[in-house]
């Protein structure tokens, strides 16, 4: 029976939301993503889901999600692609539409190519085969860390002298944390410059609880960073961001943020946070978590595409 493949609307984040936790299975050994969050792709504001989105049916059964998105508003173009192991053939149309689809984005953008971005864990169920043989090549790797936190070994730390954290809890706040975040990620590898409304959306805003966002504050320096968490997944606390402006680096002011957000989220019963770092980060943020306690649940590599 061949393959029925058409774009997918909101309604259908339940049924994706299934697929994901299928291949969350069995590719960490348990399901660990939430409605809301493929709610959140689904309405990316730079996605279309009528072009840029593909479901892939077997009779009934949805087996590949595949979506696309557009950040740069240049050449680079990222998506994701999911796919059960037994139908790679589906897996393939659906990559071969995406592929299609970001040279055009990228041509209506006025570039000559398209660099495509893909995330995929480190033994995906995508026959990765197929990505070599098509010219794909993995060009960073990234870890999802996890530490178990207990209300009682975790407390909130006390700053040094001239140093304060405060929640992030008026728009001002708002504003100012979107405004270290571009500063301290700006020489990060992959990293796009987000408009304040766009940066809002990309971390789904509506669904932030802002009193788990902190600006920690130097008397000779001003605000210099912040931590970005929410407590919405159902897995574990993730700290979404914690970034520090360059001028403000070995100070020690990410170690009493992370210690920080593990309180906050031991307080409110969680027992385990995670967060994502990119192995090759130079600004010590590996070693910071390490010596943090943190250890790794599994690994992410960014498969990259040159489309012309």
């Amino acid at each position: 029976m061949p393959y029925l493949l058409r774009p997918a609307t909101l309604a259908d984040a339940p049924a994706v939301t299934d697929l994901l936790n299928q291949i969350d299975v069995l590719e960490i050994g348990r399901p660990e993503t939430d409605l809301h969050t493929v709610e959140a792709d689904l309405k990316n504001p730079e996605t279309d889901l009528e072009q840029d989105s593909w479901l892939a049916f077997d009779g009934d059964r949805l087996v590949v999600y595949g979506l696309l998105w557009d950040d740069s508003a240049g050449e680079r173009i990222d998506v994701d692609h999911y796919v059960l192991p037994a139908h790679q053939e589906a897996g393939k149309l659906v990559l071969e539409a995406m592929e299609a689809r970001a040279l055009r984005k990228a041509r209506e953008n006025g570039a000559e190519r398209a660099v495509v971005h893909l995330h995929l864990n480190v033994r995906p169920t995508l026959d990765t085969a197929l990505l070599d043989k098509r010219g794909w090549s993995v060009v960073r790797r990234y870890h999802v860390l996890r530490r178990a936190v207990d209300a009682a070994a975790d407390r909130a730390p006390r700053p040094p002298a001239g140093v304060r954290l405060r929640p992030c809890a008026t728009e001002a706040d708002r504003v100012r944390v979107h405004e270290l975040y571009q500063a301290a990620f700006a020489e990060h590898f992959d990293f796009q410059p987000r408009a304040y409304r766009q940066w809002l959306h990309d971390m789904d805003a509506e669904g932030l609880d802002w009193s788990l966002v902190w600006i920690v504050t130097a008397d000779d320096l001003g605000d210099a960073g912040f931590l970005l968490a929410r407590n919405d997944r159902e897995a574990m606390g993730w700290i979404r961001s914690i970034g520090v402006l360059r001028e403000a680096r070995g100070r020690g002011l990410a170690g009493l943020l992370l210690r920080h957000a593990f309180a906050a989220f031991a307080a409110r019963g969680r027992d385990t946070v995670g967060l994502g770092v990119d192995t090759s980060n130079t600004t010590g943020a590996p070693q910071l978590y390490a010596r943090s306690g943190m250890t790794v649940h599994f690994a992410v590599d960014t498969w990259e595409a040159v489309l012309r």
